[in-house]
């Protein structure tokens, strides 16, 4: 993406996010409407869309674009990050208070668990562990000490390792905390994920941490996926956003949650 200076940059990508979830919501997306309703020209907004179709967000069309089909695919990790990303930073910024002053933790590979990469305490002594290509990246970046990427053949989609060599990795170590995502929250299956894989990575995550906080926006709540790798009584924290219902609140802290909302 082309940078015009900070400002610049955030309103593109405050409005490329926009234009994406409304894609999502309304099957497609017109050029005109959208310059009307951005206050910006047809130019700029073409230019939106084609970066967008290149990061395979959106496919352009005669006079507009429409989501990629994915029905089949796993969702690229752009596509995932741009969902309800306000909500993503502000649960990753509650975390922190999660983080201990010292010791060991562990970022598995969703979304959220990269926003909390971006503010994560580096100056603390604590060895992060990740199978993260992007957390790892970014906590190397800002200048983080003691951190370990888990190996592993990469899944491009996710630029993560999870396969049974990340899980041979884990089995000889022992986590003071670990910060997880999830696909869906299933009120009776717990956290839920549609892929296999995710399922055995993040399970032996939770065979290997004393504590377990589970970072999970408000649009998880009550979508069932394939695969339930997280019971209620193995979650000792959970952060969510104020977009959550307090009877689904009330429900988590019945089962022995601390519940935040951030």
């Amino acid at each position: 993406m082309a940078s015009r200076g900070n400002g610049g940059t955030r309103l593109q990508h405050d409005r490329q996010r926009a234009i994406y979830m409304l894609a999502l919501r309304q099957g497609s997306v017109d050029v005109a409407d959208l310059a009307r309703r951005y206050s910006v020209t047809t130019e700029t907004i073409r230019r939106d869309l084609s970066d967008m179709q290149s990061r395979q967000l959106l496919r352009r069309v005669h006079g507009g674009a429409v989501p990629f089909e994915r029905m089949n695919h796993e969702p690229l990790i752009e596509a995932r990050d741009m969902v309800n990303a306000e909500e993503k930073l502000r649960i990753a910024t509650m975390a922190v208070a999660e983080i201990p002053e010292r010791g060991s933790v562990i970022i598995d590979s969703g979304s959220t668990g990269q926003r909390l990469a971006e503010v994560f305490p580096v100056d603390r002594d604590v060895h992060v562990v990740t199978n993260s290509l992007i957390t790892a990246l970014t906590l190397s970046r800002r200048g983080l000490r003691e951190l370990t990427v888990l190996g592993g053949s990469v899944r491009t989609t996710r630029h993560a390792m999870v396969d049974d060599t990340t899980r041979a990795e884990l089995q000889h170590m022992a986590i003071d905390a670990l910060f997880l995502s999830c696909d869906g929250l299933s009120f009776q299956h717990g956290l839920t994920t549609p892929y296999r894989e995710e399922h055995t990575i993040k399970r032996a995550m939770i065979e290997r941490a004393r504590r377990v906080i589970a970072m999970v926006d408000s649009s998880k709540f009550g979508n069932v996926q394939m695969f339930g790798f997280a019971a209620f009584d193995e979650i000792d924290v959970l952060i969510t956003d104020t977009g959550v219902d307090p009877e689904a609140v009330a429900f988590l802290t019945s089962h022995g949650i601390s519940v935040h909302r951030a």
